[in-house]
């Protein structure tokens, strides 16, 4: 890694770590959330919005920006976390989710929050909704990608099967879609609710063009970004990132259950403080 590679990966590392602390802040408010899927998809949105997107923080509907789609809602907390570090929303919300009249609910919806590009909650719509938004962005002669992350949860769902085959029908070079595989959902464990690998070759099978990396792995999921905007096939591309749920606050990380995490009062503490040392290390 040359000087310059090495630079921009410190740079999105740290971008990263802001999404965390802020997600993190935010849980503090009511306490409780979706805080190890926020902890779990950092990386990959770090790389999204300050190595990969194209968009202007002063306009979220730039007709000429990038769209990300979040398929699966309940990760609203990390792209909130994203949004305040991208300066598409005001710092001075960030102590406002979940509250009453807030831009920020717990479950994403377009109507309320800037940067918001479709409302989730429904699992396994994001990738069917974003083959539709690719579509129309050919016809009107765009050059915009649009990106979409889901889940492997929401593998279980037709929806996604039918988004991944008509996308290669389409040939949506336009098209970028991330699957967080942490293999966790409110069930129990992804895999074994309902079993979905060898994930990368069903995929390839489809038509895509597939990458599997580490999510967790900053220079790894850059280059996997890198690549999925350079290749040259008319095809739509996908990022398999394979992630921990917690990540950087190791006793988060640790628990078994942490779909959805209650966290006592002086745990956000040590929390934060976990964080820190590991940004320090």
């Amino acid at each position: 890694m040359n000087t310059s590679d090495a630079g921009r990966i410190a740079q999105l590392s740290e971008h990263a770590y802001r999404i965390r602390r802020n997600a993190l802040l935010m849980g503090e408010v009511q306490g409780q959330g979706y805080i190890g899927q926020a902890l779990d998809i950092a990386d990959v949105l770090a790389v999204a919005y300050f190595g990969a997107m194209r968009y202007r923080p002063e306009d979220p509907e730039w007709e000429g920006r990038d769209r990300f789609l979040l398929s699966n809602g309940h990760y609203a907390i990390a792209l909130y976390a994203a949004l305040f570090e991208a300066g598409i929303l005001p710092a001075d919300e960030l102590e406002t989710y979940g509250s009453d009249d807030s831009r920020l609910p717990m479950s994403g919806m377009a109507s309320y929050t800037p940067g918001m590009e479709m409302s989730g909650g429904s699992l396994g719509q994001g990738l069917t909704i974003a083959v539709g938004r690719c579509l129309g962005l050919k016809r009107k002669g765009s050059d915009a990608f649009v990106y979409t992350l889901f889940s492997d949860g929401e593998l279980d769902e037709g929806a996604i099967w039918e988004g991944l085959m008509s996308a290669a029908h389409w040939k949506l070079d336009n098209l970028i879609a991330m699957v967080d595989v942490n293999n966790q959902q409110a069930d129990g464990p992804s895999t074994q609710i309902m079993a979905f690998e060898p994930l990368a070759d069903k995929l390839e099978a489809f038509g895509w063009y597939v990458q599997r990396v580490d999510g967790n792995d900053i220079a790894a999921v850059a280059q996997a970004f890198d690549n999925a905007r350079q290749h040259s096939e008319k095809q739509p591309r996908i990022i398999v990132c394979d992630t921990k749920m917690g990540r950087g606050v190791p006793f988060l990380e640790e628990r078994e259950k942490n779909h959805f995490i209650r966290v006592d009062a002086h745990e956000w503490k040590l929390a934060l403080e976990a964080l820190e040392a590991g940004r320090q290390a």
